[in-house]
């Protein structure tokens, strides 16, 4: 198994695995430059974990994290470098 380091990544969580009312079960880290792309033009953006989905919603304080994505981000150097 090999580890790549993703170059540039400024992350922050964004919602998949929906619940019945729409609202997302856990949310995932994906590249802050492709977060507006998705929301706008419906495009799909890759988490830290591989996860492929559409940002659709936005997290609230609280709202739970793909453990993948939290130990892939809190493993990642500080500055995406």
């Amino acid at each position: 198994m090999s580890t790549q380091t993703l170059p540039d990544v400024e992350t922050r969580p964004e919602g998949t695995d929906h619940t019945g009312d729409d609202t997302p079960k856990m949310f995932h880290y994906v590249r802050k430059a492709k977060i507006a792309e998705s929301a706008v033009m419906g495009t799909h953006v890759v988490a830290l974990c591989g996860e492929v989905f559409p940002v659709t919603r936005s997290p609230k304080p609280g709202s739970p994290v793909c453990p993948e994505c939290k130990k892939i981000y809190d493993n990642l150097p500080a500055g995406g470098e």
